[in-house]
């Protein structure tokens, strides 16, 4: 049955690092705005300490996670064991976002690696952390990441990619605010 965890120790690192796949919760606060689970991959979750994680964010259609973070801090990270041993893994916090001309970014970049381009970093300070059996979740064989992403980011480049931020990454579905950085850097 669910364990409860003081922190991340090497046995769970090890389950985090060998997934190849993991969601991101969160929702506003209002009663009325949508909740947002986002699944990951490209090998952009990092834990940097037992009670620290990082994940590198990359240009997407919606920016729902940036402004639930940005109005009320709140996120869970899930892990799920595919393979193997049935586990899954939940990592609740606070996260921040960090856009790329924001203090500490330049840093954590250089923990990813340099394509395709990511629109913001999301450190969690993490104050929950437990596991259930995973037992209702299916076997999957994994057979490798997806080209597509990395592709039409090359195939935007560097202005076409703001651009699409400038339009589609600026307010959550809900009208909250989300990314700064484009807007400022044509304004």
């Amino acid at each position: 049955m669910g364990k409860l965890y003081d922190g991340i120790d090497d046995d769970l690192r090890a389950f985090i690092d060998a997934q190849h796949l993991f969601f991101v919760g969160t929702a506003p606060l209002a009663a009325d705005g949508h909740v947002n689970i986002s699944p990951k991959g490209l090998n952009t979750l990092r834990v940097i300490d037992r009670r620290t994680m990082v994940y590198l964010d990359y240009v997407g259609s919606g920016a729902e996670t940036i402004a639930h973070l940005r109005e009320n801090e709140r996120i869970v990270i899930m892990v799920c064991a595919f393979q193997g041993p049935p586990q899954i893994v939940r990592l609740h916090g606070t996260g921040k976002v960090l856009e790329p001309k924001d203090p500490g970014y330049a840093e954590l970049r250089e923990l990813f690696a340099a394509e395709p381009p990511a629109r913001s970093i999301v450190r969690i300070a993490i104050d929950r952390i437990s596991d259930s059996c995973g037992y209702g979740v299916p076997l999957y064989a994994y057979q490798g990441e997806r080209t597509q992403l990395p592709a039409w980011a090359a195939r935007k480049g560097e202005q076409g990619l703001r651009e699409y931020q400038e339009e589609k990454n600026g307010v959550s579905i809900d009208g909250l605010p989300a990314l700064r950085w484009p807007e400022s850097e044509t304004a």
